[in-house]
């Protein structure tokens, strides 16, 4: 539209547009700026359905009932329509899925949650909360999880207490060794005041991270958007983080981590009514995860 001599978005450059922005510009702006919009809403749908289709035919994605869709998108207008416009195309090409949507907890809260799920039982019993990462190609955030698992054992009452964040992607000289010590910082902060307020916390943290992580924690590719270089091999993110914070309370810490989109999906797990299901999360890129639930009846032979 600019380069015909007419622009009705202004002069910002479209990366710069916010979410909130192009909501109210669709909802309310003037005609062909609201119809930019929707042309872009129907290009990404139709981008997201190619992609979902090909997952599906992938021999790990077969037999998917449902997927969830989580990430920042999400939580705008123009993304529930994206989302909503690709499931239809979808249908209309006689795909058996379907996708729904939003995840039931807040997208911010529930990279946080979700790594509650990570923990066996026993690493949790007897605590009230635990200090929960959620490192994203746009932000790094930490919080406070309150269990509440006296009220539900499957933890479908957990939640957020207390959240800080870190945007790195608005500071251009920050580095990954500055990043990993400023996240250390806001843990250390969650920590003294979850002691102040009289919680109990498990020793410990859960992170979900970019790319795919390997059984000892180093990242072996996916982490492009972080700052620095996360994937190098002298890099382990739980090693840094336990020594920034080698104990909670009484006993030594202990790091668990995983892929960020695994984690988001593991949040949904006390929703969750299909037997093989997926998560697709939306943000600065698309993460994805495909889950098969055990069955709890024991086998007849």
């Amino acid at each position: 539209m600019r380069e015909s001599g007419s622009d009705p978005l202004g002069d910002k450059a479209g990366d710069e547009i916010s979410k909130k922005k192009l909501d109210a510009l669709l909802a309310k702006g003037e005609a062909e700026a609201g119809a930019v919009v929707q042309s872009a809403v129907e290009k990404f749908a139709g981008q997201l359905a190619a992609v979902i289709s090909r997952f599906l035919r992938q021999k790990t994605w077969r037999k998917t009932e449902r997927i969830i869709v989580g990430g920042g998108l999400r939580a705008s207008r123009v993304g529930e329509l994206a989302i909503a416009r690709a499931c239809i195309l979808l249908k209309e090409a006689g795909t058996d899925i379907y996708v729904v949507g939003p995840i039931h907890n807040q997208p911010d809260e529930a990279g946080l949650i979700g790594t509650a799920h990570l923990l066996t039982p026993w690493m949790v019993k007897g605590h009230d909360a635990m200090l929960a990462v959620d490192v994203g190609g746009t932000n790094i955030r930490a919080g406070t999880v309150a269990l509440n698992a006296g009220k539900a054992r499957d933890l479908s009452k957990a939640s957020v207490l207390d959240i800080e964040a870190l945007r790195h992607r608005d500071e251009d000289q920050l580095d990954r060794d500055e990043a990993v010590k400023r996240l250390s910082g806001m843990l250390k902060k969650l920590a003294k005041d979850a002691a102040r307020n009289n919680l109990r916390l498990a020793p410990v943290i859960g992170v979900g991270c970019p790319g795919l992580i390997r059984e000892d924690g180093s990242i072996e590719t996916g982490a492009q958007n972080l700052p620095g270089n996360w994937q190098s091999s002298r890099f382990n993110l739980p090693r840094a983080l336990r020594e920034e914070i080698p104990r909670i309370g009484e006993h030594e810490t202990m790091v668990v981590m995983h892929n960020d989109a695994v984690v988001q999906g593991l949040s949904e797990l006390p929703h969750v009514e299909a037997r093989r299901w997926a998560v697709l999360t939306i943000d600065t890129g698309l993460g994805n995860a495909r889950f098969s639930m055990r069955s709890k009846k024991k086998p007849k032979h």
